[in-house]
Formats: C-alpha cells, sequence, structure tokens
C-alpha cells in the first residue's frame, strides 16, 4: 500500500497535456484497476452506481473501458467516448473518438453517465457538467471520480513510467466540492451523494453522484 501513495506524493516531474500522457501511457493501462489507489476509487465508484441493468450507459473519458467492462457485466447498454486513440484501442467495448466537451450524442441519450479519474483533466468544470447533462435522460444519473483536491494541493501527481522509462504527470486541474456543487447546478443537477475514501488519515479520492433535475 505504501508504494502507490509515495508515487502519488512523490517529487515533480515533467506535466503533460492529458492527450500527450496517455499517447504514453496507454501500453501499459489495461482495463481495469491496476494499483491499489485505482482499487479504492472503483471502490467509491461502486458505492455510487445505481443499477446499470438495462439502462442506456456512456462511459466519458473512458480509456482502456474499464467501466465499460463494469457496466456491461451488469446488463447495461454501453458506449464509451475518448479523446485518446491509443486508449481506445486498449478496450474491447462499443467506444468513439471525440472531445469530451462535444459529445456527439443527442439531447437525453443515456440514463447513465459515468466518468472515473477524468475530470480533473478539464479546466472548465461548468461546461463539462453542462455537456454532460445535455446527454443525460430527465431523471438521468452522473457518477464522476477522481484524485482529491486535498491531494493535489499537498502535491500529489498522477504519474506514469513510459516506455523509455522517463516518469510524466498528467495534467489536473483541481475541483473542490464547492466547484461540483456550483457547476451542477447551473447545469440543471443535483449532488445527491459523495464518497471521500482515506488512507492514512487524509482523502485520496472524490467520488459524486448528481442527479438531472426535471
Amino acid at each position: 500500500m505504501a508504494n502507490w501513495w509515495q508515487r502519488l506524493l512523490k517529487r515533480r516531474v515533467r506535466v503533460l497535456p492529458s492527450q500527450a500522457a496517455y499517447a504514453l501511457w496507454a501500453q501499459h493501462y489495461p482495463p481495469h484497476a491496476h494499483n491499489a489507489f485505482m482499487a479504492i476509487e472503483e471502490q467509491a465508484m461502486r458505492a455510487l452506481l445505481p443499477d446499470l441493468a438495462g439502462k442506456r450507459v456512456l462511459d466519458w473519458a473512458c480509456g482502456s473501458g474499464r467501466y465499460s467492462v463494469l457496466a456491461a457485466q451488469q446488463g447495461a447498454q454501453v458506449v464509451g467516448i475518448d479523446n485518446s486513440l491509443p486508449m481506445l484501442r486498449r478496450g474491447t467495448q462499443a467506444r468513439l473518438c471525440a472531445e469530451g466537451l462535444r459529445l456527439p450524442f443527442a439531447a437525453g441519450a443515456f440514463d447513465v453517465v459515468i466518468g472515473g479519474l477524468a475530470v480533473g483533466h478539464v479546466a472548465a468544470l461548468d461546461a463539462l457538467l453542462q455537456e454532460l447533462a445535455r446527454v443525460l435522460t430527465s431523471s438521468g444519473v452522473l457518477v464522476l471520480s477522481d484524485l482529491h483536491p486535498f491531494q493535489h494541493v499537498m502535491g500529489a501527481q498522477r504519474t506514469f513510467a513510459a516506455a523509455d522509462g522517463r516518469v510524466y504527470a498528467v495534467e489536473h486541474y483541481p475541483h473542490f466540492y464547492a466547484d461540483y456543487v456550483r457547476a451542477a447546478a447551473h447545469a440543471g443537477l443535483r449532488v445527491e451523494a459523495v464518497v471521500e475514501p482515506q488512507h492514512a488519515a487524509k482523502p485520496v479520492v472524490l467520488a459524486i453522484r448528481m442527479k438531472r433535475e426535471v
């Protein structure tokens, strides 16, 4: 457990834009939680996800598709979307390459939108929640997670080792709980639940469930 914690808090390294970072990371990024941090995050997300059986689910910023796999296993009709082709090639579910702030879907196309560990790659939280809310049904559910903003304040980064052995960090914009509440209200969403799992008495993940208000 200590190793992943130390990696989060390690000295600062070169920060790459998310697309450039995942182009390098994709080769070693399987479609499942592959470290203790991600296992903690996934447990928090599972606690917030509604029943997905028979639901139309969008796995936003799906990456290699671990939440697409999870949703499909629960009987959902799943579409994954990401702006990284190398990451999409790692997945096995239906997926599209597109920008996260301009989704190629009609309004109300999905019952549930899932976004794991990607919100921090987007600086414009208000614009993101408005777009995700747009594609939800009138009573749709949005579940998001990310590195806890307090970790970012303390210097934590999501880092990875590229094939050349160099260590990089992915760009990250911290969004605090108050930011989510404000942006959700502007997007016609209501925060229903929050999970903040801890390690060493400090929160490491912020996971939030929101519901579209009619």
